[in-house]
């Protein structure tokens, strides 16, 4: 399994950190490609077992998303269990620690099997550079959205 690692440091207590990502249908509002992430019908609103639909702004690529791992205000690890993106298996873990001056810092881990086979490992990098800068992207939106309060919304492809 590959795997990419980002950290981002957060101008901001853990507690408030921590909630930007518990409220787990509200990804949208910071992620900056989906534009809609609600759960999927019957789920828990957040904690082990809870599901959501992440819509990207194209209108065609989703993510269909379950937590696994749940450790209030340490840990949350998520199954991306459906998606029309070429992955054949892919979970991302999400670290939180409180640091001493009363900033915070979450660490995002994403291991990740591509789909079709020798093609696929043979993509491996260009996947992991796609990855490492998408999540960057993402971690950095979260942080604005915390310490700010400023929603990240994409713009619809043209």
């Amino acid at each position: 399994m590959a795997e990419v690692v980002v950290t981002q440091v957060v101008n901001a207590p853990l507690a408030d950190l921590w909630h930007s990502w518990d409220n787990y249908d509200e990804i949208y509002r910071f992620n900056p490609v989906i534009n809609q992430s609600p759960l999927l019908p019957g789920s828990a609103q957040t904690g082990i077992g809870a599901e959501r639909i992440c819509k990207h702004v194209d209108g065609k690529t989703y993510l269909k998303e379950r937590i696994i791992g749940y450790q209030p205000q340490e840990l949350i690890v998520v199954d991306i269990f459906d998606a029309n993106i070429p992955l054949k298996k892919a979970i991302v873990t999400l670290d939180f620690k409180a640091m001493k001056d009363g900033r915070s810092r979450v660490t995002m881990r994403i291991g990740f099997t591509p789909k079709f086979g020798p093609l696929g490992w043979f993509m491996t990098p260009l996947i992991k550079s796609q990855f490492r800068k998408g999540l960057t992207e993402l971690l950095s939106a979260n942080a604005t959205f915390v310490e700010k309060g400023v929603e990240t919304h994409p713009k619809a492809a043209a």
